[in-house]
């Protein structure tokens, strides 16, 4: 494989409102009363999720009250605007870099609107130059992040001198329902949360940029698959109080079904197998998601520790999970130089997206 663009750094961010599971747990308890008055087993859902703490833009006493679709929303514009500026301006600053060296910004999102796009008022705030590239990606939900990842390779391939920046944020808690006391509704309380993750790609000509530090990765090849009749596995449908989510319960027995042949698929296409690859770096979808994946991959003991530790921590924030799953791969150095891993995830459509990397020293 030739020489392919790299990506420099990855940053997280998450709001300052930390919840911890037995909280959210006892607010739903006394919210979903009549749903769970059918089925007390119903609660178990929450020490099944293996959480222990999220973050949430608002305080929990916030999404006890009705809030129209317009106060979400503009919620969702003043808070994603503060992560991303977090999470864009940390990975700059590790990697050296001012933001006018910035040619392209991918933001990726599925829990709000805004026009002028997100992008948009990134720009102006981190003071980007005027001709800076821009795309804004809606509607790829847990997938985003790879999605992004992905994207940024593209947009570094088709100009080898760019500096790309991708930023994923996700408010899943200004989602929440509170008249909607259906099971699903219930266990999207028990597992979604808010974070943002900023992503540095840099083309093959473009100049040095030492990065943050840690272990830059090759971005080799990507493969995104959408598999036919499976539009209602996971999404949103909208209304006047705003989206409510959907997903469907068969999802882990579609990662079970689907996941091994679309990656064996991707690496045969690189003369590669799953035997070559060091790390899986995947979404954590959710406990059952990750036990899925593990018994489709045939998966080593621990080979999903940081996953798991990053859904305990963080809880399932949509596209930006991944991120921080590979954040802490290359925190705690799990990726050496000439290893070879695979970034993951899953998202509305119902498709899968891959990342092939090679971590490389400076």
């Amino acid at each position: 494989m030739r020489t392919a663009p790299r990506l420099l750094g990855v940053t997280t961010a998450v709001p300052a409102n930390a919840v911890r599971q037995g909280e959210v747990r006892q607010f739903a308890a006394a919210l979903f009363s009549e749903t769970i008055g059918l089925d007390p087993r119903l609660l178990q859902i929450f020490e099944n999720a293996q959480i222990d703490k999220r973050h949430l833009c608002m305080p929990l006493e916030w999404y006890a009250a009705d809030h129209t679709f317009e106060e979400k929303n503009a919620l969702y514009v003043e808070h994603a605007l503060a992560l991303s500026l977090a999470a864009a301006g940390e990975v700059l600053e590790r990697a050296g870099l001012d933001p006018v060296q910035v040619d392209h910004l991918v933001f990726v999102s599925s829990t709000g609107f805004a026009t002028p796009s997100m992008d948009a008022r990134i720009i102006n705030a981190l003071r980007l130059r005027g001709d800076v590239r821009r795309t804004p990606v809606w509607g790829l939900g847990c997938a985003g992040g790879a999605v992004g990842v992905s994207r940024a390779r593209d947009f570094a391939l088709a100009d080898p001198g760019a500096i790309v920046l991708m930023i994923a944020l996700e408010l899943c808690s200004l989602t929440f329902q509170r008249n909607d006391l259906t099971k699903r509704n219930l266990v999207a309380a028990s597992l979604f949360a808010d974070g943002a993750a900023a992503v540095l790609v840099a083309g093959t000509d473009a100049r040095r940029v030492p990065g943050d530090g840690r272990m830059g990765l090759e971005l080799l090849a990507t493969q995104s698959t959408l598999w036919d009749d499976t539009l209602d596995v996971m999404g949103w449908t909208v209304d006047g109080d705003g989206l409510h989510v959907v997903f469907s319960s068969d999802i882990p027995t579609i990662v079970r079904d689907k996941a091994r042949p679309a990656l064996d698929a991707f690496l045969s296409a690189h003369q590669l197998t799953l035997a070559d690859v060091d790390h899986m770096v995947l979404h954590p979808g959710g406990a059952k998601v990750l036990r899925a994946y593990g018994e489709a991959l045939a998966l080593d003991p621990g080979a999903l520790d940081l996953a798991t530790e990053t859904l305990r921590d963080h809880g399932n924030m949509s596209s930006p999970s991944c991120l921080f799953v590979l954040d802490r791969h290359l925190a705690t150095n799990r990726i050496a130089a000439g290893d070879l891993a695979v970034l993951a995830a899953l998202g509305p459509g119902f498709s899968s997206e891959f990342v092939l990397m090679r971590g490389v020293s400076e």
